[in-house]
């Protein structure tokens, strides 16, 4: 029975530094890029929930370094130097959810990936893939 689910998109970049940086700089004051609406509104049904929400922001507007907190998210891998940032879902979901940038061979590629725990799990992914054919493609655009 599936219970990992992905979204994976990939573009061409033009220019790896900008689009580093763009990476580096997300969330917090500036936002995710795209469809910042409803990234507040998924903040704000978290802290309903009991979770963060995007109350925390983030510890400073353009570093990010492994264990700081981002919106609803924990820093697990930040490695700019190999253009890698993996992100924790620290939001209440029914399973593990994570979300990665990763600059190979010349493209971004971003996936927000979810291991979901049983039936409640894979109505929620299910019930947000409206979301992410709207928010991932015009993120990972801006990002490049």
């Amino acid at each position: 029975m599936i219970k990992y689910f992905e979204d994976k998109r990939t573009e061409k970049i033009t220019d790896r530094k900008t689009t580093l940086e763009r990476i580096w700089a997300i969330g917090g004051q500036r936002g995710w890029y795209y469809g910042n609406w409803m990234w507040q509104l998924r903040g704000y049904m978290d802290e309903l929930a009991g979770g963060p929400g995007l109350r925390r922001g983030r510890r400073h507007p353009s570093d990010l370094q492994v264990g700081d907190y981002l919106d609803v998210w924990r820093v697990h891998i930040a490695d700019r130097k190999a253009g890698r940032l993996l992100l924790y879902a620290e939001m209440k979901v029914p399973g593990e959810a994570w979300l990665e940038f990763r600059i190979v061979d010349g493209y971004l590629v971003q996936t927000a990936s979810f291991n979901a725990k049983g039936l409640a799990g894979k109505l929620y992914w299910y019930s947000m893939l409206p979301f992410h054919g709207f928010i991932f493609p015009g993120m990972i655009r801006k990002l490049i």
